[in-house]
């Protein structure tokens, strides 16, 4: 671990075994108890072992110093164990400064604790658990405090309402903010200013291309030119930067947007108020300096987390203040308001509020903190759902189009936008898992988070324990609370706008808009795809029989086949269009005892109608079995069921070419089988099992779902010889024409020859 720049080791130590032995009492006084200053030295040098910089004072938030969730746990048994300081990880996320931490220990143990003193940029003037009116909620004076910043904004008139040309933007290293800055480039021709946290330039812009690289998005050469990168820091006065780089800015950008937040539900406002409230508030005293410019602000749906609220249109009233419960929230809420005041100064802010923000649906690339990506692991892993009523959900891709949209048009900005595509409700959720072959289970939202809690620790999963860590705080629960309960977003003026621009309205994010982050994250270890070990989704019963020979001879010994063809889900077939298989093969040319099935698949339409050895025959199904006899040989079989132009159709779907081997050798046996048309009907039709969980109506549903798409392949397969033989009878290729027209014009040249010599 790094050290940071606090006291020496012998410092250290000695520091320790002062505060682990009561002072030397004075004359005629009683030894006194360690005091809050002491605890909170000790705290800031414990917390150096976690940091890769200093910790500037007890007064500097821990979090924004570098500290993750991982490390709070780790520090607050380091305090236990070296310190005798027994504070809650809950008290940690709620305020991570040193001396608030050592102030709330002294309260909980009855010690004396003297008021803080704050110090530095993060202090909030006069604003402290104990120089507040008794009662009076700690976050809310802060709050106040931060509000006020917003008056001593300068006054600024409308700006020029052209396309921006020039764009500083923020918080391009996140997730959003990554893709937003590639459609800020594929939007219009800006050149794009991205503030990134860093010592210098040239690390500002090894971490945004790092960043780009690690979300799946171009830092080519064309990007990089287009794209300037400055070290800051929004948590400090003037953004951290230098004056004549203010002056700079104020003067050559036409346009902010501000993706950068801390987001992490288990903080607490004292945390988070620098980046989220205090750095907006430096954005649109730049956006107000010099010639005015709009300031974009990304927000979140957080500021309506009310629980019970009713309505949560774009121009709606936002929560109370003081029925938020999470930092995040209050923070968010702070921004807007602090915000909304600056407008009155004349600031042009628009306001670009999110929900969950889910992966892109063409890359699959997803945020692996979002409360979203943790709370779907959970259901596909342990295939239940808590009981919600909306689920305000959309995916990146198109949240950022829309934004980016939004920037480059002047009659769009200054008004508020709820970016969360159209709600998922629990009945639509269900029936998408049930469709994937994953039946889940609704249970109370309370019950299904102690089942998850059991769950996890009795086999701990590391891709589900962010959401774990929120379910054990009793302040972000009261948010998930809210989340859960709360009403569908509006947008109407989104749509309004999408439709003016021609651009892709809002659409739930369904489980095929899902399907490549779904992918990723199964990849990922965050979620579980149904597998052949799983009960089936679906399955039935498929008899052959036949002849087989040794290879190039005529076939001269019965063959019967028994197999058990499944699904684990429908997702299986969609995507990957194969099929699982088990069951025997008896055939006593090859072994007098049934050969069984250790593992088979059959894959339908295996080549896209790509003709085998480039003949005519069209591949409808192919066959990959690996067969176990009685003593202990493996064997292989490879089976095609192909189609051809003029034939009987109904043969050729019950008809398979087979050859078998043993394991590590060539074919030493082949024929063909074919399914009696008799038991065709019985076993592949009527004789569909569907997974008994299922609702009557499920079932039928999974069975029509499997036959049409079945059918509809085989369809295919079938129509491609003809449509093949047709193509090559017309044959419209553009070589083909070229052929054609040159054979025309020898022969025209042969008729003018002919006729002269005529002549």
């Amino acid at each position: 671990m790094i050290e940071g720049r606090g006291p020496g080791r012998a410092q250290a130590s000695d520091l320790l075994a002062r505060l682990r032995r009561p002072a030397a009492p004075a004359a005629g006084h009683e030894a006194r108890p360690r005091t809050v200053d002491q605890v909170a030295a000790a705290i800031a040098e414990r917390a150096s072992r976690f940091l890769a910089g200093p910790v500037a004072d007890v007064e500097t938030d821990l979090f924004d110093a570098g500290m993750s969730s991982v490390d709070a746990v780790e520090l607050v048994a380091v305090m236990a164990r070296e310190l005798d300081v027994a504070v809650s990880l809950d008290d940690v996320f709620a305020d991570a400064r040193p001396r608030r931490l050592a102030q709330r220990w002294a309260k909980a143990a009855g010690l004396p604790d003297r008021p803080a003193v704050q110090v530095g940029p993060s202090a909030a003037p006069a604003v402290t658990a104990h120089t507040t009116a008794a009662g009076t909620d700690e976050d809310l004076g802060l709050i106040l405090a931060d509000l006020s910043q917003a008056d001593r904004l300068p006054w600024s008139s409308r700006p020029e309402p052209v396309p921006p040309r020039r764009i500083l933007l923020t918080g391009a290293t996140g997730f959003l903010g990554s893709h937003l800055l590639l459609d800020l480039l594929r939007q219009g021709d800006a050149h794009v200013v991205c503030l990134v946290r860093a010592e210098d330039d040239r690390a500002a812009e090894r971490r945004l291309g790092e960043a780009l690289e690690s979300f799946g998005q171009s830092w080519s050469s064309e990007v990089r030119r287009r794209v300037t990168v400055l070290a800051a820091d929004l948590r400090q006065p003037r953004l951290g930067l230098t004056g004549e780089r203010w002056e700079a800015l104020a003067r050559e950008t036409d346009a902010i947007v501000n993706v950068a937040a801390a987001v992490d539900f288990l903080r607490g406002y004292p945390s988070l108020r620098q980046t989220n409230v205090r750095g907006p508030l430096e954005l649109a005293e730049l956006a107000m300096t010099g010639r005015p410019k709009p300031l974009h602000h990304v927000s979140s749906v957080a500021v309506f987390n009310e629980i019970g609220i009713a309505r949560m249109g774009e121009d709606d009233p936002v929560a109370h203040i003081d029925r938020l419960v999470a930092g995040y929230d209050k923070s968010k809420w702070a921004a807007e308001a602090a915000l909304r005041r600056a407008r009155e100064h004349g600031l042009t802010a628009t306001f670009l509020r999110p929900g969950a923000i889910g992966g892109h649906t063409r890359t699959g690339v997803y945020n692996p903190s979002d409360l979203s990506t943790g709370l779907i692991g959970a259901i596909s892993r342990y295939r239940t759902v808590p009981a919600f009523k909306y689920m305000n959900l959309a995916p990146v891709d198109w949240v950022s189009r829309t934004a980016a949209a939004i920037v480059f048009d002047p009659q769009a900005w200054g008004h508020n936008y709820n970016l969360t595509g159209r709600a998922e409700t629990l009945p639509e959720l269900v029936k998408d898992m049930k469709l994937a072959g994953m039946n889940v289970r609704v249970a109370n939202w309370r019950d299904w988070k102690d089942d998850l809690l059991a769950r996890h620790e009795a086999e701990p999963v590391p891709a589900l324990d962010s959401i774990v860590r929120i379910m054990r705080s009793p302040t972000a629960l009261k948010l998930f609370e809210a989340l859960m309960f709360g009403p569908a977003a509006a947008a109407d003026r989104t749509e309004a706008f999408l439709a003016r621009h021609g651009l892709p309205a809002p659409e739930r994010y369904d489980a095929k808009a899902q399907l490549k982050t779904f992918e990723r994250m199964a990849e990922d270890g965050v979620t579980r795809l149904p597998s052949r070990e799983d009960p089936p989704y679906l399955e039935f019963d498929e008899r052959m029989r036949g002849l087989v020979g040794p290879v190039g001879q005529e076939p001269d010994t019965r063959c019967r086949t028994a197999f058990t063809l499944s699904i684990a889900s429908m997702y299986q077939v969609a995507q990957h269009r194969r099929v699982d298989v088990r069951g025997q093969v008896v055939c006593e040319r090859v072994h007098p005892e049934p050969l069984t099935v250790t593992h088979g698949e059959i894959w339908v339409r295996p080549d896209e109608g790509v003709p085998l050895r480039h003949g005519n025959d069209h591949p409808l199904l192919r066959y990959r079995l690996v067969l176990a006899d009685r003593d202990g040989g493996r064997w292989w079989l490879e089976g095609w069921k192909t189609a051809r132009a003029r034939r009987d159709l109904w043969k050729q779907t019950r008809t398979l070419e087979i050859t078998i081997g043993r394991e590590g050798e060539p074919a030493c046996y082949a024929g063909v089988v074919q399914v009696p048309g008799k038991s065709f009907l019985p076993d592949q039709i009527d004789g569909i099992r569907v997974d008994p969980r299922l609702s009557s109506q499920e079932q039928r549903l999974a069975k029509l779902s499997w036959l049409s798409w079945f059918f509809v392949q085989m369809g295919m397969g079938l129509a491609e010889p003809s449509l093949r033989a047709g193509a090559e009878l017309l044959d419209l290729r553009r070589d083909a024409i070229d052929r054609d027209k040159d054979k025309m014009q020898r022969k025209f040249r042969k008729l003018i020859r002919q006729r002269e010599q005529i002549r």
